[in-house]
């Protein structure tokens, strides 16, 4: 049955093409922040492996949330992790960096999916695809109070 929201083919397409780019964002974010709750020593140990898992988790459903907008469009989602490497922006990390680096590269990656976001959201608006420009808000206001929480650990 064909699908029809109000929204025409080739404009879900390109709001999907622009929420693929932040699921794959927030896998690679949600990998990387997951292995470094697993990865983490020194002085604050404890408090990074608490807040990284409060992060991860956060990662992992939303991921859920973005993947089923791009269904709810009648777009495939991506799903692997070579279509996840070609859609993402952020640095994957194959080392282990010492804490303060590992929170460095979580604020650059959270400030990185935040951009995205905003670039769904402008997709959508463009449109008046209210619901994904909500999913894509609030997105933005997660990872830009993550970022600020992050970077605050730095100073």
């Amino acid at each position: 049955m064909a699908i029809d929201i109000g929204i025409a083919r080739k404009d879900r397409e390109n709001i999907a093409r622009n929420l693929s780019k932040l699921l794959a964002d927030t896998y690679s974010l949600y990998l990387k922040t997951h292995s470094f709750h697993w990865n983490v020593t020194g002085p604050m140990f404890n408090t990074l492996h608490q807040m990284f898992e409060v992060q991860y988790s956060e990662l992992w459903t939303s991921a859920d949330v973005i993947a089923e907008r791009i269904r709810a469009l009648d777009v495939y989602a991506p799903g692997s992790y070579t279509q996840f490497g070609k859609l993402t922006s952020i640095a994957e990390e194959t080392g282990v960096p010492d804490w303060k680096a590992m929170v460095q590269q979580l604020v650059e990656g959270h400030e990185t999916v935040a951009r995205t976001a905003r670039e769904v959201f402008k997709a959508a608006g463009k449109v008046d695809d209210q619901p994904t420009a909500d999913i894509a808000t609030q997105r933005m206001n997660e990872h830009e109070k993550t970022a600020w929480m992050l970077r605050s650990l730095l100073k």
